[in-house]
């Protein structure tokens, strides 16, 4: 079943829906007191403050500007060499108030669109991306995906729910649903024989489906259902479908809280499925 609403997969789509998530981020940023800055979210060490922070600087490192040089302190959270450097963008801006970090957010958000409004780009465009250069569609994904996990944690940690339905929403969903094969084959161990089915029950609304076959070395396999293609279904094939809301699925597949934080009901094997859950995450 296609996602509902649908995600863009054009240039143009892209960028407004990567203008519209940061710019969610800089007016929930605006509507934040001192008090609601301080606050704790679902990232480790992070405040709602801090993921602001966050976006501002992985999007002016990818307008052009150098990483800070800002010894950071041995956090508990920061565990690799990625995470000190995400980290550094963040404590760079720690001394800041709230409200000034929110201005940068927003003079940056500019500079990008300058930036992605060039008449020459095009999705295959090779672009600077947060994990190397990348076609521009792909660098534009991935950075939708996680601005849009951040502002859900910051609206979390504010108890202001919103975009859910938003072009950010069907772009993490289309993500994640391309995504769940080896999320459940290789992530969650699911063994052959399995056949997994989410069940979105909105406000994206979709399905998908993962069949869990033998791979090569005798390795679990994923493949996806509901593809339009012809399979003969075994008798023997556990089915088990997972139902559950956009926000919850997001939670999960950006390893955020507990199984018992959300609200899922299952039918087939109970097991099965918490091991899915558990597995499920794909960004952070």
């Amino acid at each position: 079943m296609p996602l509902h609403p649908a995600a863009p997969e054009d240039l143009p789509g892209l960028v407004a829906a990567y203008a519209q998530t940061v710019r969610a981020v800089i007016d929930l940023g605006r509507s934040c007191s001192d008090s609601d800055f301080r606050k704790d979210t679902a990232c480790p060490g992070w405040t709602v403050k801090d993921q602001i922070a966050h976006v501002v600087g992985v999007e002016q490192w990818l307008a052009g500007s150098a990483l800070p040089r800002v010894k950071v302190p041995d956090y508990a959270h920061v565990r690799t060499d990625l995470d000190r450097v995400t980290e550094a963008m963040i404590e760079l801006r720690r001394p800041m108030i709230g409200s000034k970090v929110v201005d940068e957010l927003d003079g940056v958000l500019a500079m990008r669109m300058r930036q992605l409004g060039d008449p020459e780009l095009t999705l295959d465009t090779e672009i600077k991306g947060p994990f190397g250069p990348g076609p521009a569609g792909e660098v534009l994904r991935t950075r939708i995906v996680d601005i849009w996990t951040h502002e859900q944690d910051m609206r979390h940690a504010l108890g202001r729910p919103g975009d859910l339905d938003a072009p950010g929403a069907a772009v993490f969903m289309d993500v994640l649903f391309a995504s769940l094969p080896k999320l459940v084959a290789r992530n969650a161990g699911i063994e052959p024989g399995n056949v997994v089915i989410f069940d979105v029950t909105g406000p994206v609304l979709g399905r998908a489906g993962v069949r869990v076959e033998v791979g090569e070395g005798g390795k679990p396999l994923g493949t996806p259902l509901f593809t339009g293609s012809v399979h003969e279904h075994p008798e023997d094939e556990q089915i088990t479908s997972i139902t559950l809301s956009t926000d919850a699925i997001a939670r999960r597949a950006a390893g955020r809280g507990d199984l018992e934080d959300i609200h899922f009901t299952v039918h087939g094997d109970e097991s099965v499925a918490r091991r899915v859950l558990k597995g499920l995450t794909f960004t952070h």
